[in-house]
């Protein structure tokens, strides 16, 4: 008997079984299309992936970045052959969505914040595969398209929180081995000598990197959520545990040594040495309780299937349209803004007198601080004495905001870590009135570091607020939201940081001073302010 004769225009799968006509069809249309605005975004936005790659390279905490699409691609081509059975349909309702992303791109964009601009931009190139695909195709692929979010260089936010577990873990072990300690915020001594815990002793590195590596591990190992989900939640837990002990070994090894070990640079080498033992032992443990991945079985498809229809294919063109015009309105808007603003060099100017109790005088106390803000427009420091005692002002005004210079930004802050003269005791809030109404202030409690200036306080108590065109608030992410819609409403992105401070003797009389400068000069501040904003 002779063999019938095989559908030429199907194309074979793994198993031997021949694809429909119709879904090898649109597939060769879009699947190109979907690389095509892939491209179109990338080149739309190439100063955001830029920007990204940039911290890839500069940063170790995410170098990993770089490896992040070539682990994408391999894992959508681990279900090709599912996704041979899968007819691609393009989704319009998702360009809703769409638009709401480019809209948190261009928010992002106008106070320059890099996390929300590369999340923004991430979630584009997501999105388009259930635009252009459909949702099933995106379903089948969902772990790789979210597995891409993880080249988002973002995580720092936590270094604070991580710094203060670790110093509370190392001291309570430390006390429980019998040294004796004595602590100081972040700084502790031991008879052997003096500990800190900085940036490095955080432990997000080891966070991010375990959390990325875990996810993955997970997602290959185990087919049921609930177990990929509780790796995934020892791949959270473990390096912060694991970095605890690492800083309290380095503590013990210094002071057992008389510090002759585990410090300097065998300090870091110790802690990866240790962090990847516990990594390895975590994924050898993981492996004992692995599943295997169930083989795909194609299902049987017919061999002469009918071609798909013209509206499926103009369907795909006219999403693929729709979705490069609406990436692109977020870079016309930001050109249309940039064009429309004329600005002017900041003056900012600061009565002598701000009120009749608080008088700038030439021999008034000098506090020898500076808070650490990068690049003002205008900058403005003077100390007032009040009835009771001296308080420190420090003004710094931002216009013409961009990347590298930005009233909020990791870069300032109260005390700088680079040659330090004052170290950070506690961190809090406060209530001022402003107005007659209670604004929260941020606060922090600052000691002068042995050696650094004699003729200054040892300990000075510090408020903080922002100024956002008229807005008064301590949060950082009030602070962007309020400059981004004011930007929209084209008022410009003024803005501006207050940092008033004084002595810390007694803790109620210079939280009561603040609060009285406060109460009795946030006007006439206010009006500098507003005058400065004006002259634009």
């Amino acid at each position: 008997m002779s063999q019938p004769r095989q559908e030429t225009a199907g194309a074979l799968l793994p198993h031997g079984r021949a694809i429909e006509s119709s879904h090898a069809k649109q597939w060769r249309v879009a699947l190109p299309l979907l690389v095509l605005v892939i491209a179109l975004v990338l080149v739309i936005y190439r100063e955001t992936v830029l920007a990204m790659v940039s911290i890839w390279y500069r940063s170790e905490t995410f170098t990993h970045g770089f490896v992040i699409l070539p682990i994408v691609l391999w894992l959508v081509w681990r279900k090709r052959a599912q996704l041979a059975t899968l007819r691609p349909r393009a989704n319009m309702y998702l360009l809703v969505l769409l638009a709401g992303i480019a809209l948190m791109w261009l928010l992002g964009d106008l106070v320059a914040v890099n996390s929300v601009t590369q999340l923004a931009l991430v979630a584009m190139l997501v999105v388009a595969v259930p635009a252009v695909l459909g949702l099933p195709i995106a379903l089948a692929i969902a772990f790789p398209l979210a597995f891409m979010f993880f080249a988002v260089p973002i995580g720092e936010f936590l270094m604070p929180r991580l710094m203060d577990w670790t110093a509370e873990f190392t001291i309570l072990a430390l006390r429980a081995s019998g040294v004796p300690v004595f602590r100081e915020g972040l700084n502790f001594v031991i008879p052997s000598g003096n500990w800190s815990v900085v940036e490095a002793c955080s432990g997000v590195r080891y966070l991010i990197a375990s959390l990325t590596v875990g996810t993955l591990y997970a997602y290959l190992n185990y087919q049921s959520t609930s177990r990929r989900l509780l790796f995934v939640g020892v791949a959270i837990l473990v390096p912060i545990v694991a970095n605890w002990m690492r800083a309290y070994m380095i503590v013990m090894l210094g002071h057992v040594s008389g510090n002759t070990i585990a410090v300097g640079v065998d300090h870091l080498i110790y802690g990866w040495v240790f962090f990847g033992i516990v990594i390895l032992l975590m994924f050898l443990i993981g492996a004992r309780w692995s599943e295997p991945e169930p083989v795909f079985d194609a299902p049987a498809v017919k061999l002469n299937a009918t071609p798909p229809p013209a509206r499926s294919t103009r369907m795909l063109w006219a999403v693929a349209a729709i979705f490069v015009l609406i990436v692109s309105l977020p870079m016309v808007a930001k050109r249309s803004l940039e064009a429309n603003v004329a600005s002017v060099p900041a003056k900012l100017a600061l009565s002598d007198s701000l009120s009749p109790t608080w008088q700038h005088k030439a021999d008034a106390a000098t506090f020898n601080y500076k808070p650490n803000f990068e690049g003002p427009s205008a900058e403005i420091e003077r100390v007032y004495a009040g009835p009771d005692r001296s308080v420190g002002v420090y003004l710094g005004y931002y216009r013409d905001q961009d990347y590298k210079r930005k009233l909020v930004s990791s870069n300032n802050v109260l005390v700088i870590s680079q040659a330090p003269v004052w170290s950070m005791l506690s961190r809090g809030t406060a209530s001022a009135m402003l107005d007659g109404k209670p604004v929260k202030v941020r606060t922090a409690e600052l000691r002068r570091l042995p050696g650094a200036i004699a003729d200054s306080p040892d300990r000075l108590l510090v408020w903080q607020l922002y100024w956002i065109n008229g807005r008064w608030t301590s949060n950082d992410y009030l602070a962007k939201l309020y400059g981004a819609v004011f930007q929209l409403l084209g008022r410009g992105d003024d803005s501006a940081v207050l940092v008033v401070y004084t002595s810390l003797d007694r803790a109620d009389d210079a939280e009561r001073a603040l609060g009285a400068f406060l109460t009795d000069n946030h006007g006439a501040i206010n009006t500098a302010l507003r005058a400065t904003a004006t002259s634009r």
